[in-house]
């Protein structure tokens, strides 16, 4: 077996971009939710030091990429 044939830049390109389009859907979450809630959530994690809204920040960015994870392996 050739290593052009183990490596095949159609399927490197193609992470590539499933990567790039997975963090982008993931930060354009984020900043709609950040939009959407009453008060600054970074504000809140860092200067208030709120660690629940943290855990629930961590525990959103972690479901969403779940979800593009499983879209993207489908």
């Amino acid at each position: 077996m050739s290593l052009s044939e183990l490596i095949n830049i159609k399927y490197i390109i193609a992470s590539v971009v499933y990567s790039v389009l997975g963090i982008s859907v993931l930060f354009v979450s984020f900043w709609i939710i950040e939009k959407i809630t009453p008060e600054n959530l970074w504000k809140e994690i860092l200067e208030k030091r709120n660690m629940a809204l943290a855990i629930i920040a961590a525990a959103f960015i972690i479901a969403i990429a779940i979800i593009i994870s499983s879209a993207i392996h489908s």
